[in-house]
């Protein structure tokens, strides 16, 4: 059972939010700056890469770091915390590339039948 305050219900709402575990890649390499997490990940925008940084912070899985400079200049990581879900988000998405495929096939099975359900 899967309880409000269950911890696996924990973990999974932590990492099955969309960025997460993307955001969580892109970091395994070291500290990096928001502009350039953009650039290595691509196709999530400054706002969105905010909140994630924000959430993921909120909960122990990256810090980030300010710099007394001008321009000011923040960087961010990934905690010792965070760097125990590298293994397990790159085992996932081993998995993605084995079954990708099938997904993507079932996912256009079940298209074809709801276009023939509805009568198209």
């Amino acid at each position: 059972m899967f309880l409000a305050d269950c911890h696996a219900r924990l973990a999974f709402d932590l990492i099955g939010h969309t960025w997460s575990a993307v955001v969580v890649w892109a970091l395994r390499g070291g500290p990096c700056r928001p502009g350039d997490l953009r650039g290595r990940i691509g196709g999530i925008s400054a706002k969105v890469l905010t909140e994630t940084l924000r959430r993921l912070e909120y909960n122990g899985i990256v810090s980030r770091r300010a710099y007394v400079e001008a321009p000011p200049r923040v960087e961010y990581e990934l905690t010792d915390l965070g760097r125990t879900l590298v293994p397990l988000i790159g085992a996932f998405g081993e998995w993605a590339f084995d079954h990708g495929d099938e997904v993507l096939e079932a996912q256009d099975r079940a298209e074809s039948l709801r276009e023939i359900q509805e009568g198209r």
